[in-house]
C-alpha cells in the first residue's frame, strides 16, 4: 500500500494529519510506504492534483474517495467534514475507514 500526504509550509494541520495517519497504520498493523510531499506553488498544486492541505491519498485515491477531485485543486487549506463537524485535518475514524475500504 502506498500512502501520500501532501501539504504546504503554511499549513498548521498537516502534522496532526500525519500523526493520525501513523496512529491508524500502527493500530491496524498495516505496512505502508508513507511519503510526505510538500506542495510549493499554485502551479505545483494543479500538477499534483492538490485539493488542499493536508491531502492524503491511498494508492493514488483521495482519502474521501475519487469524487473529492471534483472539489478542484488549489494552493490552500482543506477542511474535512465528519459527523456534522468540521476539522482542518482528517479524523482517525476517517483515515481508518479509507484504509479499510482500500484493502
Amino acid at each position: 500500500m502506498k500512502v501520500e500526504l501532501y501539504y504546504f509550509d503554511g499549513c498548521p494541520s498537516w502534522k496532526q494529519a500525519l500523526e493520525n495517519l501513523r496512529r491508524v497504520l500502527d493500530e491496524e498493523g498495516l505496512e505502508a510506504e508513507v511519503s510526505v510531499i510538500r506542495v510549493e506553488s499554485e502551479a505545483d498544486a494543479e500538477a499534483r492534483r492538490f485539493i488542499g492541505s493536508p491531502t492524503i491519498r491511498i494508492d493514488g485515491v483521495d482519502l474521501e474517495g475519487p469524487q473529492a477531485d471534483e472539489k478542484g485543486y488549489g494552493f490552500g487549506c482543506r477542511v474535512y467534514a465528519y459527523n456534522g463537524r468540521y476539522a482542518p485535518f482528517p479524523s482517525v475514524e476517517q483515515i481508518r475507514a479509507a484504509l479499510a475500504g482500500r484493502r
